[in-house]
């Protein structure tokens, strides 16, 4: 096995020649020790590539190269898009139904469904129309 890490590859091994020395009364508390170090390395190597590439969009950007790219909703916004209008949507409910009656309700659910219709649209540019700047034009 070809280690990439030397320096993790060290601390597994001080590791596990710890483990020997010490016996098994120590084993978890030196394996969540040296999950603990894997665990810092990750986020030490996961924070320096966000960083790089939100710095090199920013360079993008900068050197007139346009927006950066915008990502389409994906699905975990979207369920959760719908999770949160449909938890909004009980006391929404309750309101409209003690104020308004049946009426209310109708009208509280049309504003949900036209909410989550609009949030929709977004990732479907065939719904949403195409605008040429000109229509905004004076």
């Amino acid at each position: 096995m070809e280690a990439r890490d030397p320096e993790l590859k060290k601390e597994l091994d001080a590791t596990l020649h710890a483990r020997k020395e010490l016996g098994d009364d120590y084993e978890s508390a030196l394996i969540e020790s040296f999950l603990e170090k894997v665990e810092q390395r990750l986020d030490g190597t996961v924070d320096r590539r966000v960083r790089r590439q939100l710095a090199e969009q920013q360079m993008i950007v900068a050197r007139g190269g346009g927006k950066p790219p915008r990502s389409e909703s994906s699905f975990g916004e979207r369920f959760g898009f719908g999770a949160v209008s449909l938890v909004l949507a009980i006391p929404l409910s309750a309101i409209g139904v003690a104020n308004a009656g049946i009426e209310g309700l109708v009208v509280a659910w049309l504003g949900i469904v036209g909410v989550n219709a609009v949030h929709a649209a977004r990732g479907f540019p065939w719904l949403r129309g195409k605008r040429d700047k000109s229509d905004w034009a004076d």
